[in-house]
């Protein structure tokens, strides 16, 4: 890749290695989205036991535990991205069960701070914009939404 673009000018390329071959990015948009409900999954089961011992730390807290409900999906989500999609597959379990990864523009790899700065933008993004926001993917290249453009990053099929 040139070395002279700025990064802004990065952010839009697509690798060089996947300039004309689109096959990695074959359906990638839909795989995306029961992806992304398989890890809600996978999030809402692993609230349960933390929601537990919350319950528990508040009995014996008189009620003072109670207050970490306030950050409870935060604090199993976060995580959750840190270590598995900053983790040496660069993909969730659900992403992982649909065949994708994520990948950066520049050749390195995914690491846990980048994931969960990934999530956080793609919440952020669809609180102040509204879900319409993901409507980019469907006319930005290789299917990219805007966190996507923001990271320098792209999904990619594993499978291909």
């Amino acid at each position: 890749m040139n070395e002279n673009k700025t990064m802004s000018d990065r952010a839009f390329d697509i690798p060089d290695r996947d300039a004309d071959d689109v096959r990695p990015y074959d359906r990638v948009l839909s795989r995306r989205v029961f992806a992304f409900c398989i890890d809600y999954l996978f999030v809402g089961l692993l609230l349960i036991p933390v929601a537990i011992l919350i319950l528990i730390f508040g009995v014996i807290t008189l009620g003072l535990g109670w207050m970490l409900f306030a950050i409870l999906v935060p604090a199993v989500a976060l995580p959750y991205v840190w270590n598995t999609l900053g983790g040496r597959h660069q993909a969730t379990p659900g992403m992982r069960i649909m065949g994708l990864r994520l990948e950066r523009l520049d050749g390195r790899r995914i690491d846990g701070m980048i994931a969960v700065v990934h999530s956080i933008l793609f919440w952020a993004g669809n609180v102040v914009l509204t879900p319409l926001i993901l409507l980019a993917t469907l006319f930005l290249e290789r299917k990219r939404t805007v966190h996507d453009l923001l990271l320098g990053t792209v999904v990619v099929r594993n499978d291909r």
